[in-house]
């Protein structure tokens, strides 16, 4: 099989996977089954070895290291990079390659300019002036 149907394969098994799981949030929590608990843990449990396996089979080994390490030290901006991994195979902008380290480079410069917070600090001199010229 190759590498473009299989990552096909794991696509479309993680949209069932996430639909599934969307469709029991949306459900009334009437009672607390452990069974139902457990079944929703091995769900997502799927969900993230589907994630991992989809995300290994696009990144080269070099690549994977440093999206780990990202996730390690900034959770949320590890999981922002991978959820625009994942969108873009999808779509097949990666043309059914590997993506090298310095391509993720890229990608992650991107994302930091788009999440870019600039602070902006304004000095009001009529309220910082603490003597008066009078004296």
């Amino acid at each position: 099989m190759a590498d473009s149907e299989l990552d096909a394969i794991r696509a479309k098994r993680l949209a069932e996977l996430q639909q599934q799981q969307q469709a029991g949030q949306q459900r009334p929590a009437g009672g607390s089954d452990p069974n139902d608990r457990n079944s929703r843990e091995e769900q997502q449990q799927k969900q993230e070895d589907m994630r991992n396996t989809m995300l290994s089979s696009l990144l080269t080994q070099e690549a994977r290291a440093r999206l780990n390490t990202i996730a390690l030290t900034k959770p949320e901006k590890g999981r922002m990079v991978e959820d625009i991994l994942i969108q873009n195979a999808r779509r097949g902008a990666f043309g059914g390659g590997k993506i090298t380290e310095e391509q993720l480079i890229g990608l992650l410069e991107q994302v930091s300019k788009a999440t870019e917070k600039t602070t902006k600090v304004n000095f009001d001199r009529r309220r910082a002036a603490l003597d008066s010229d009078s004296d």
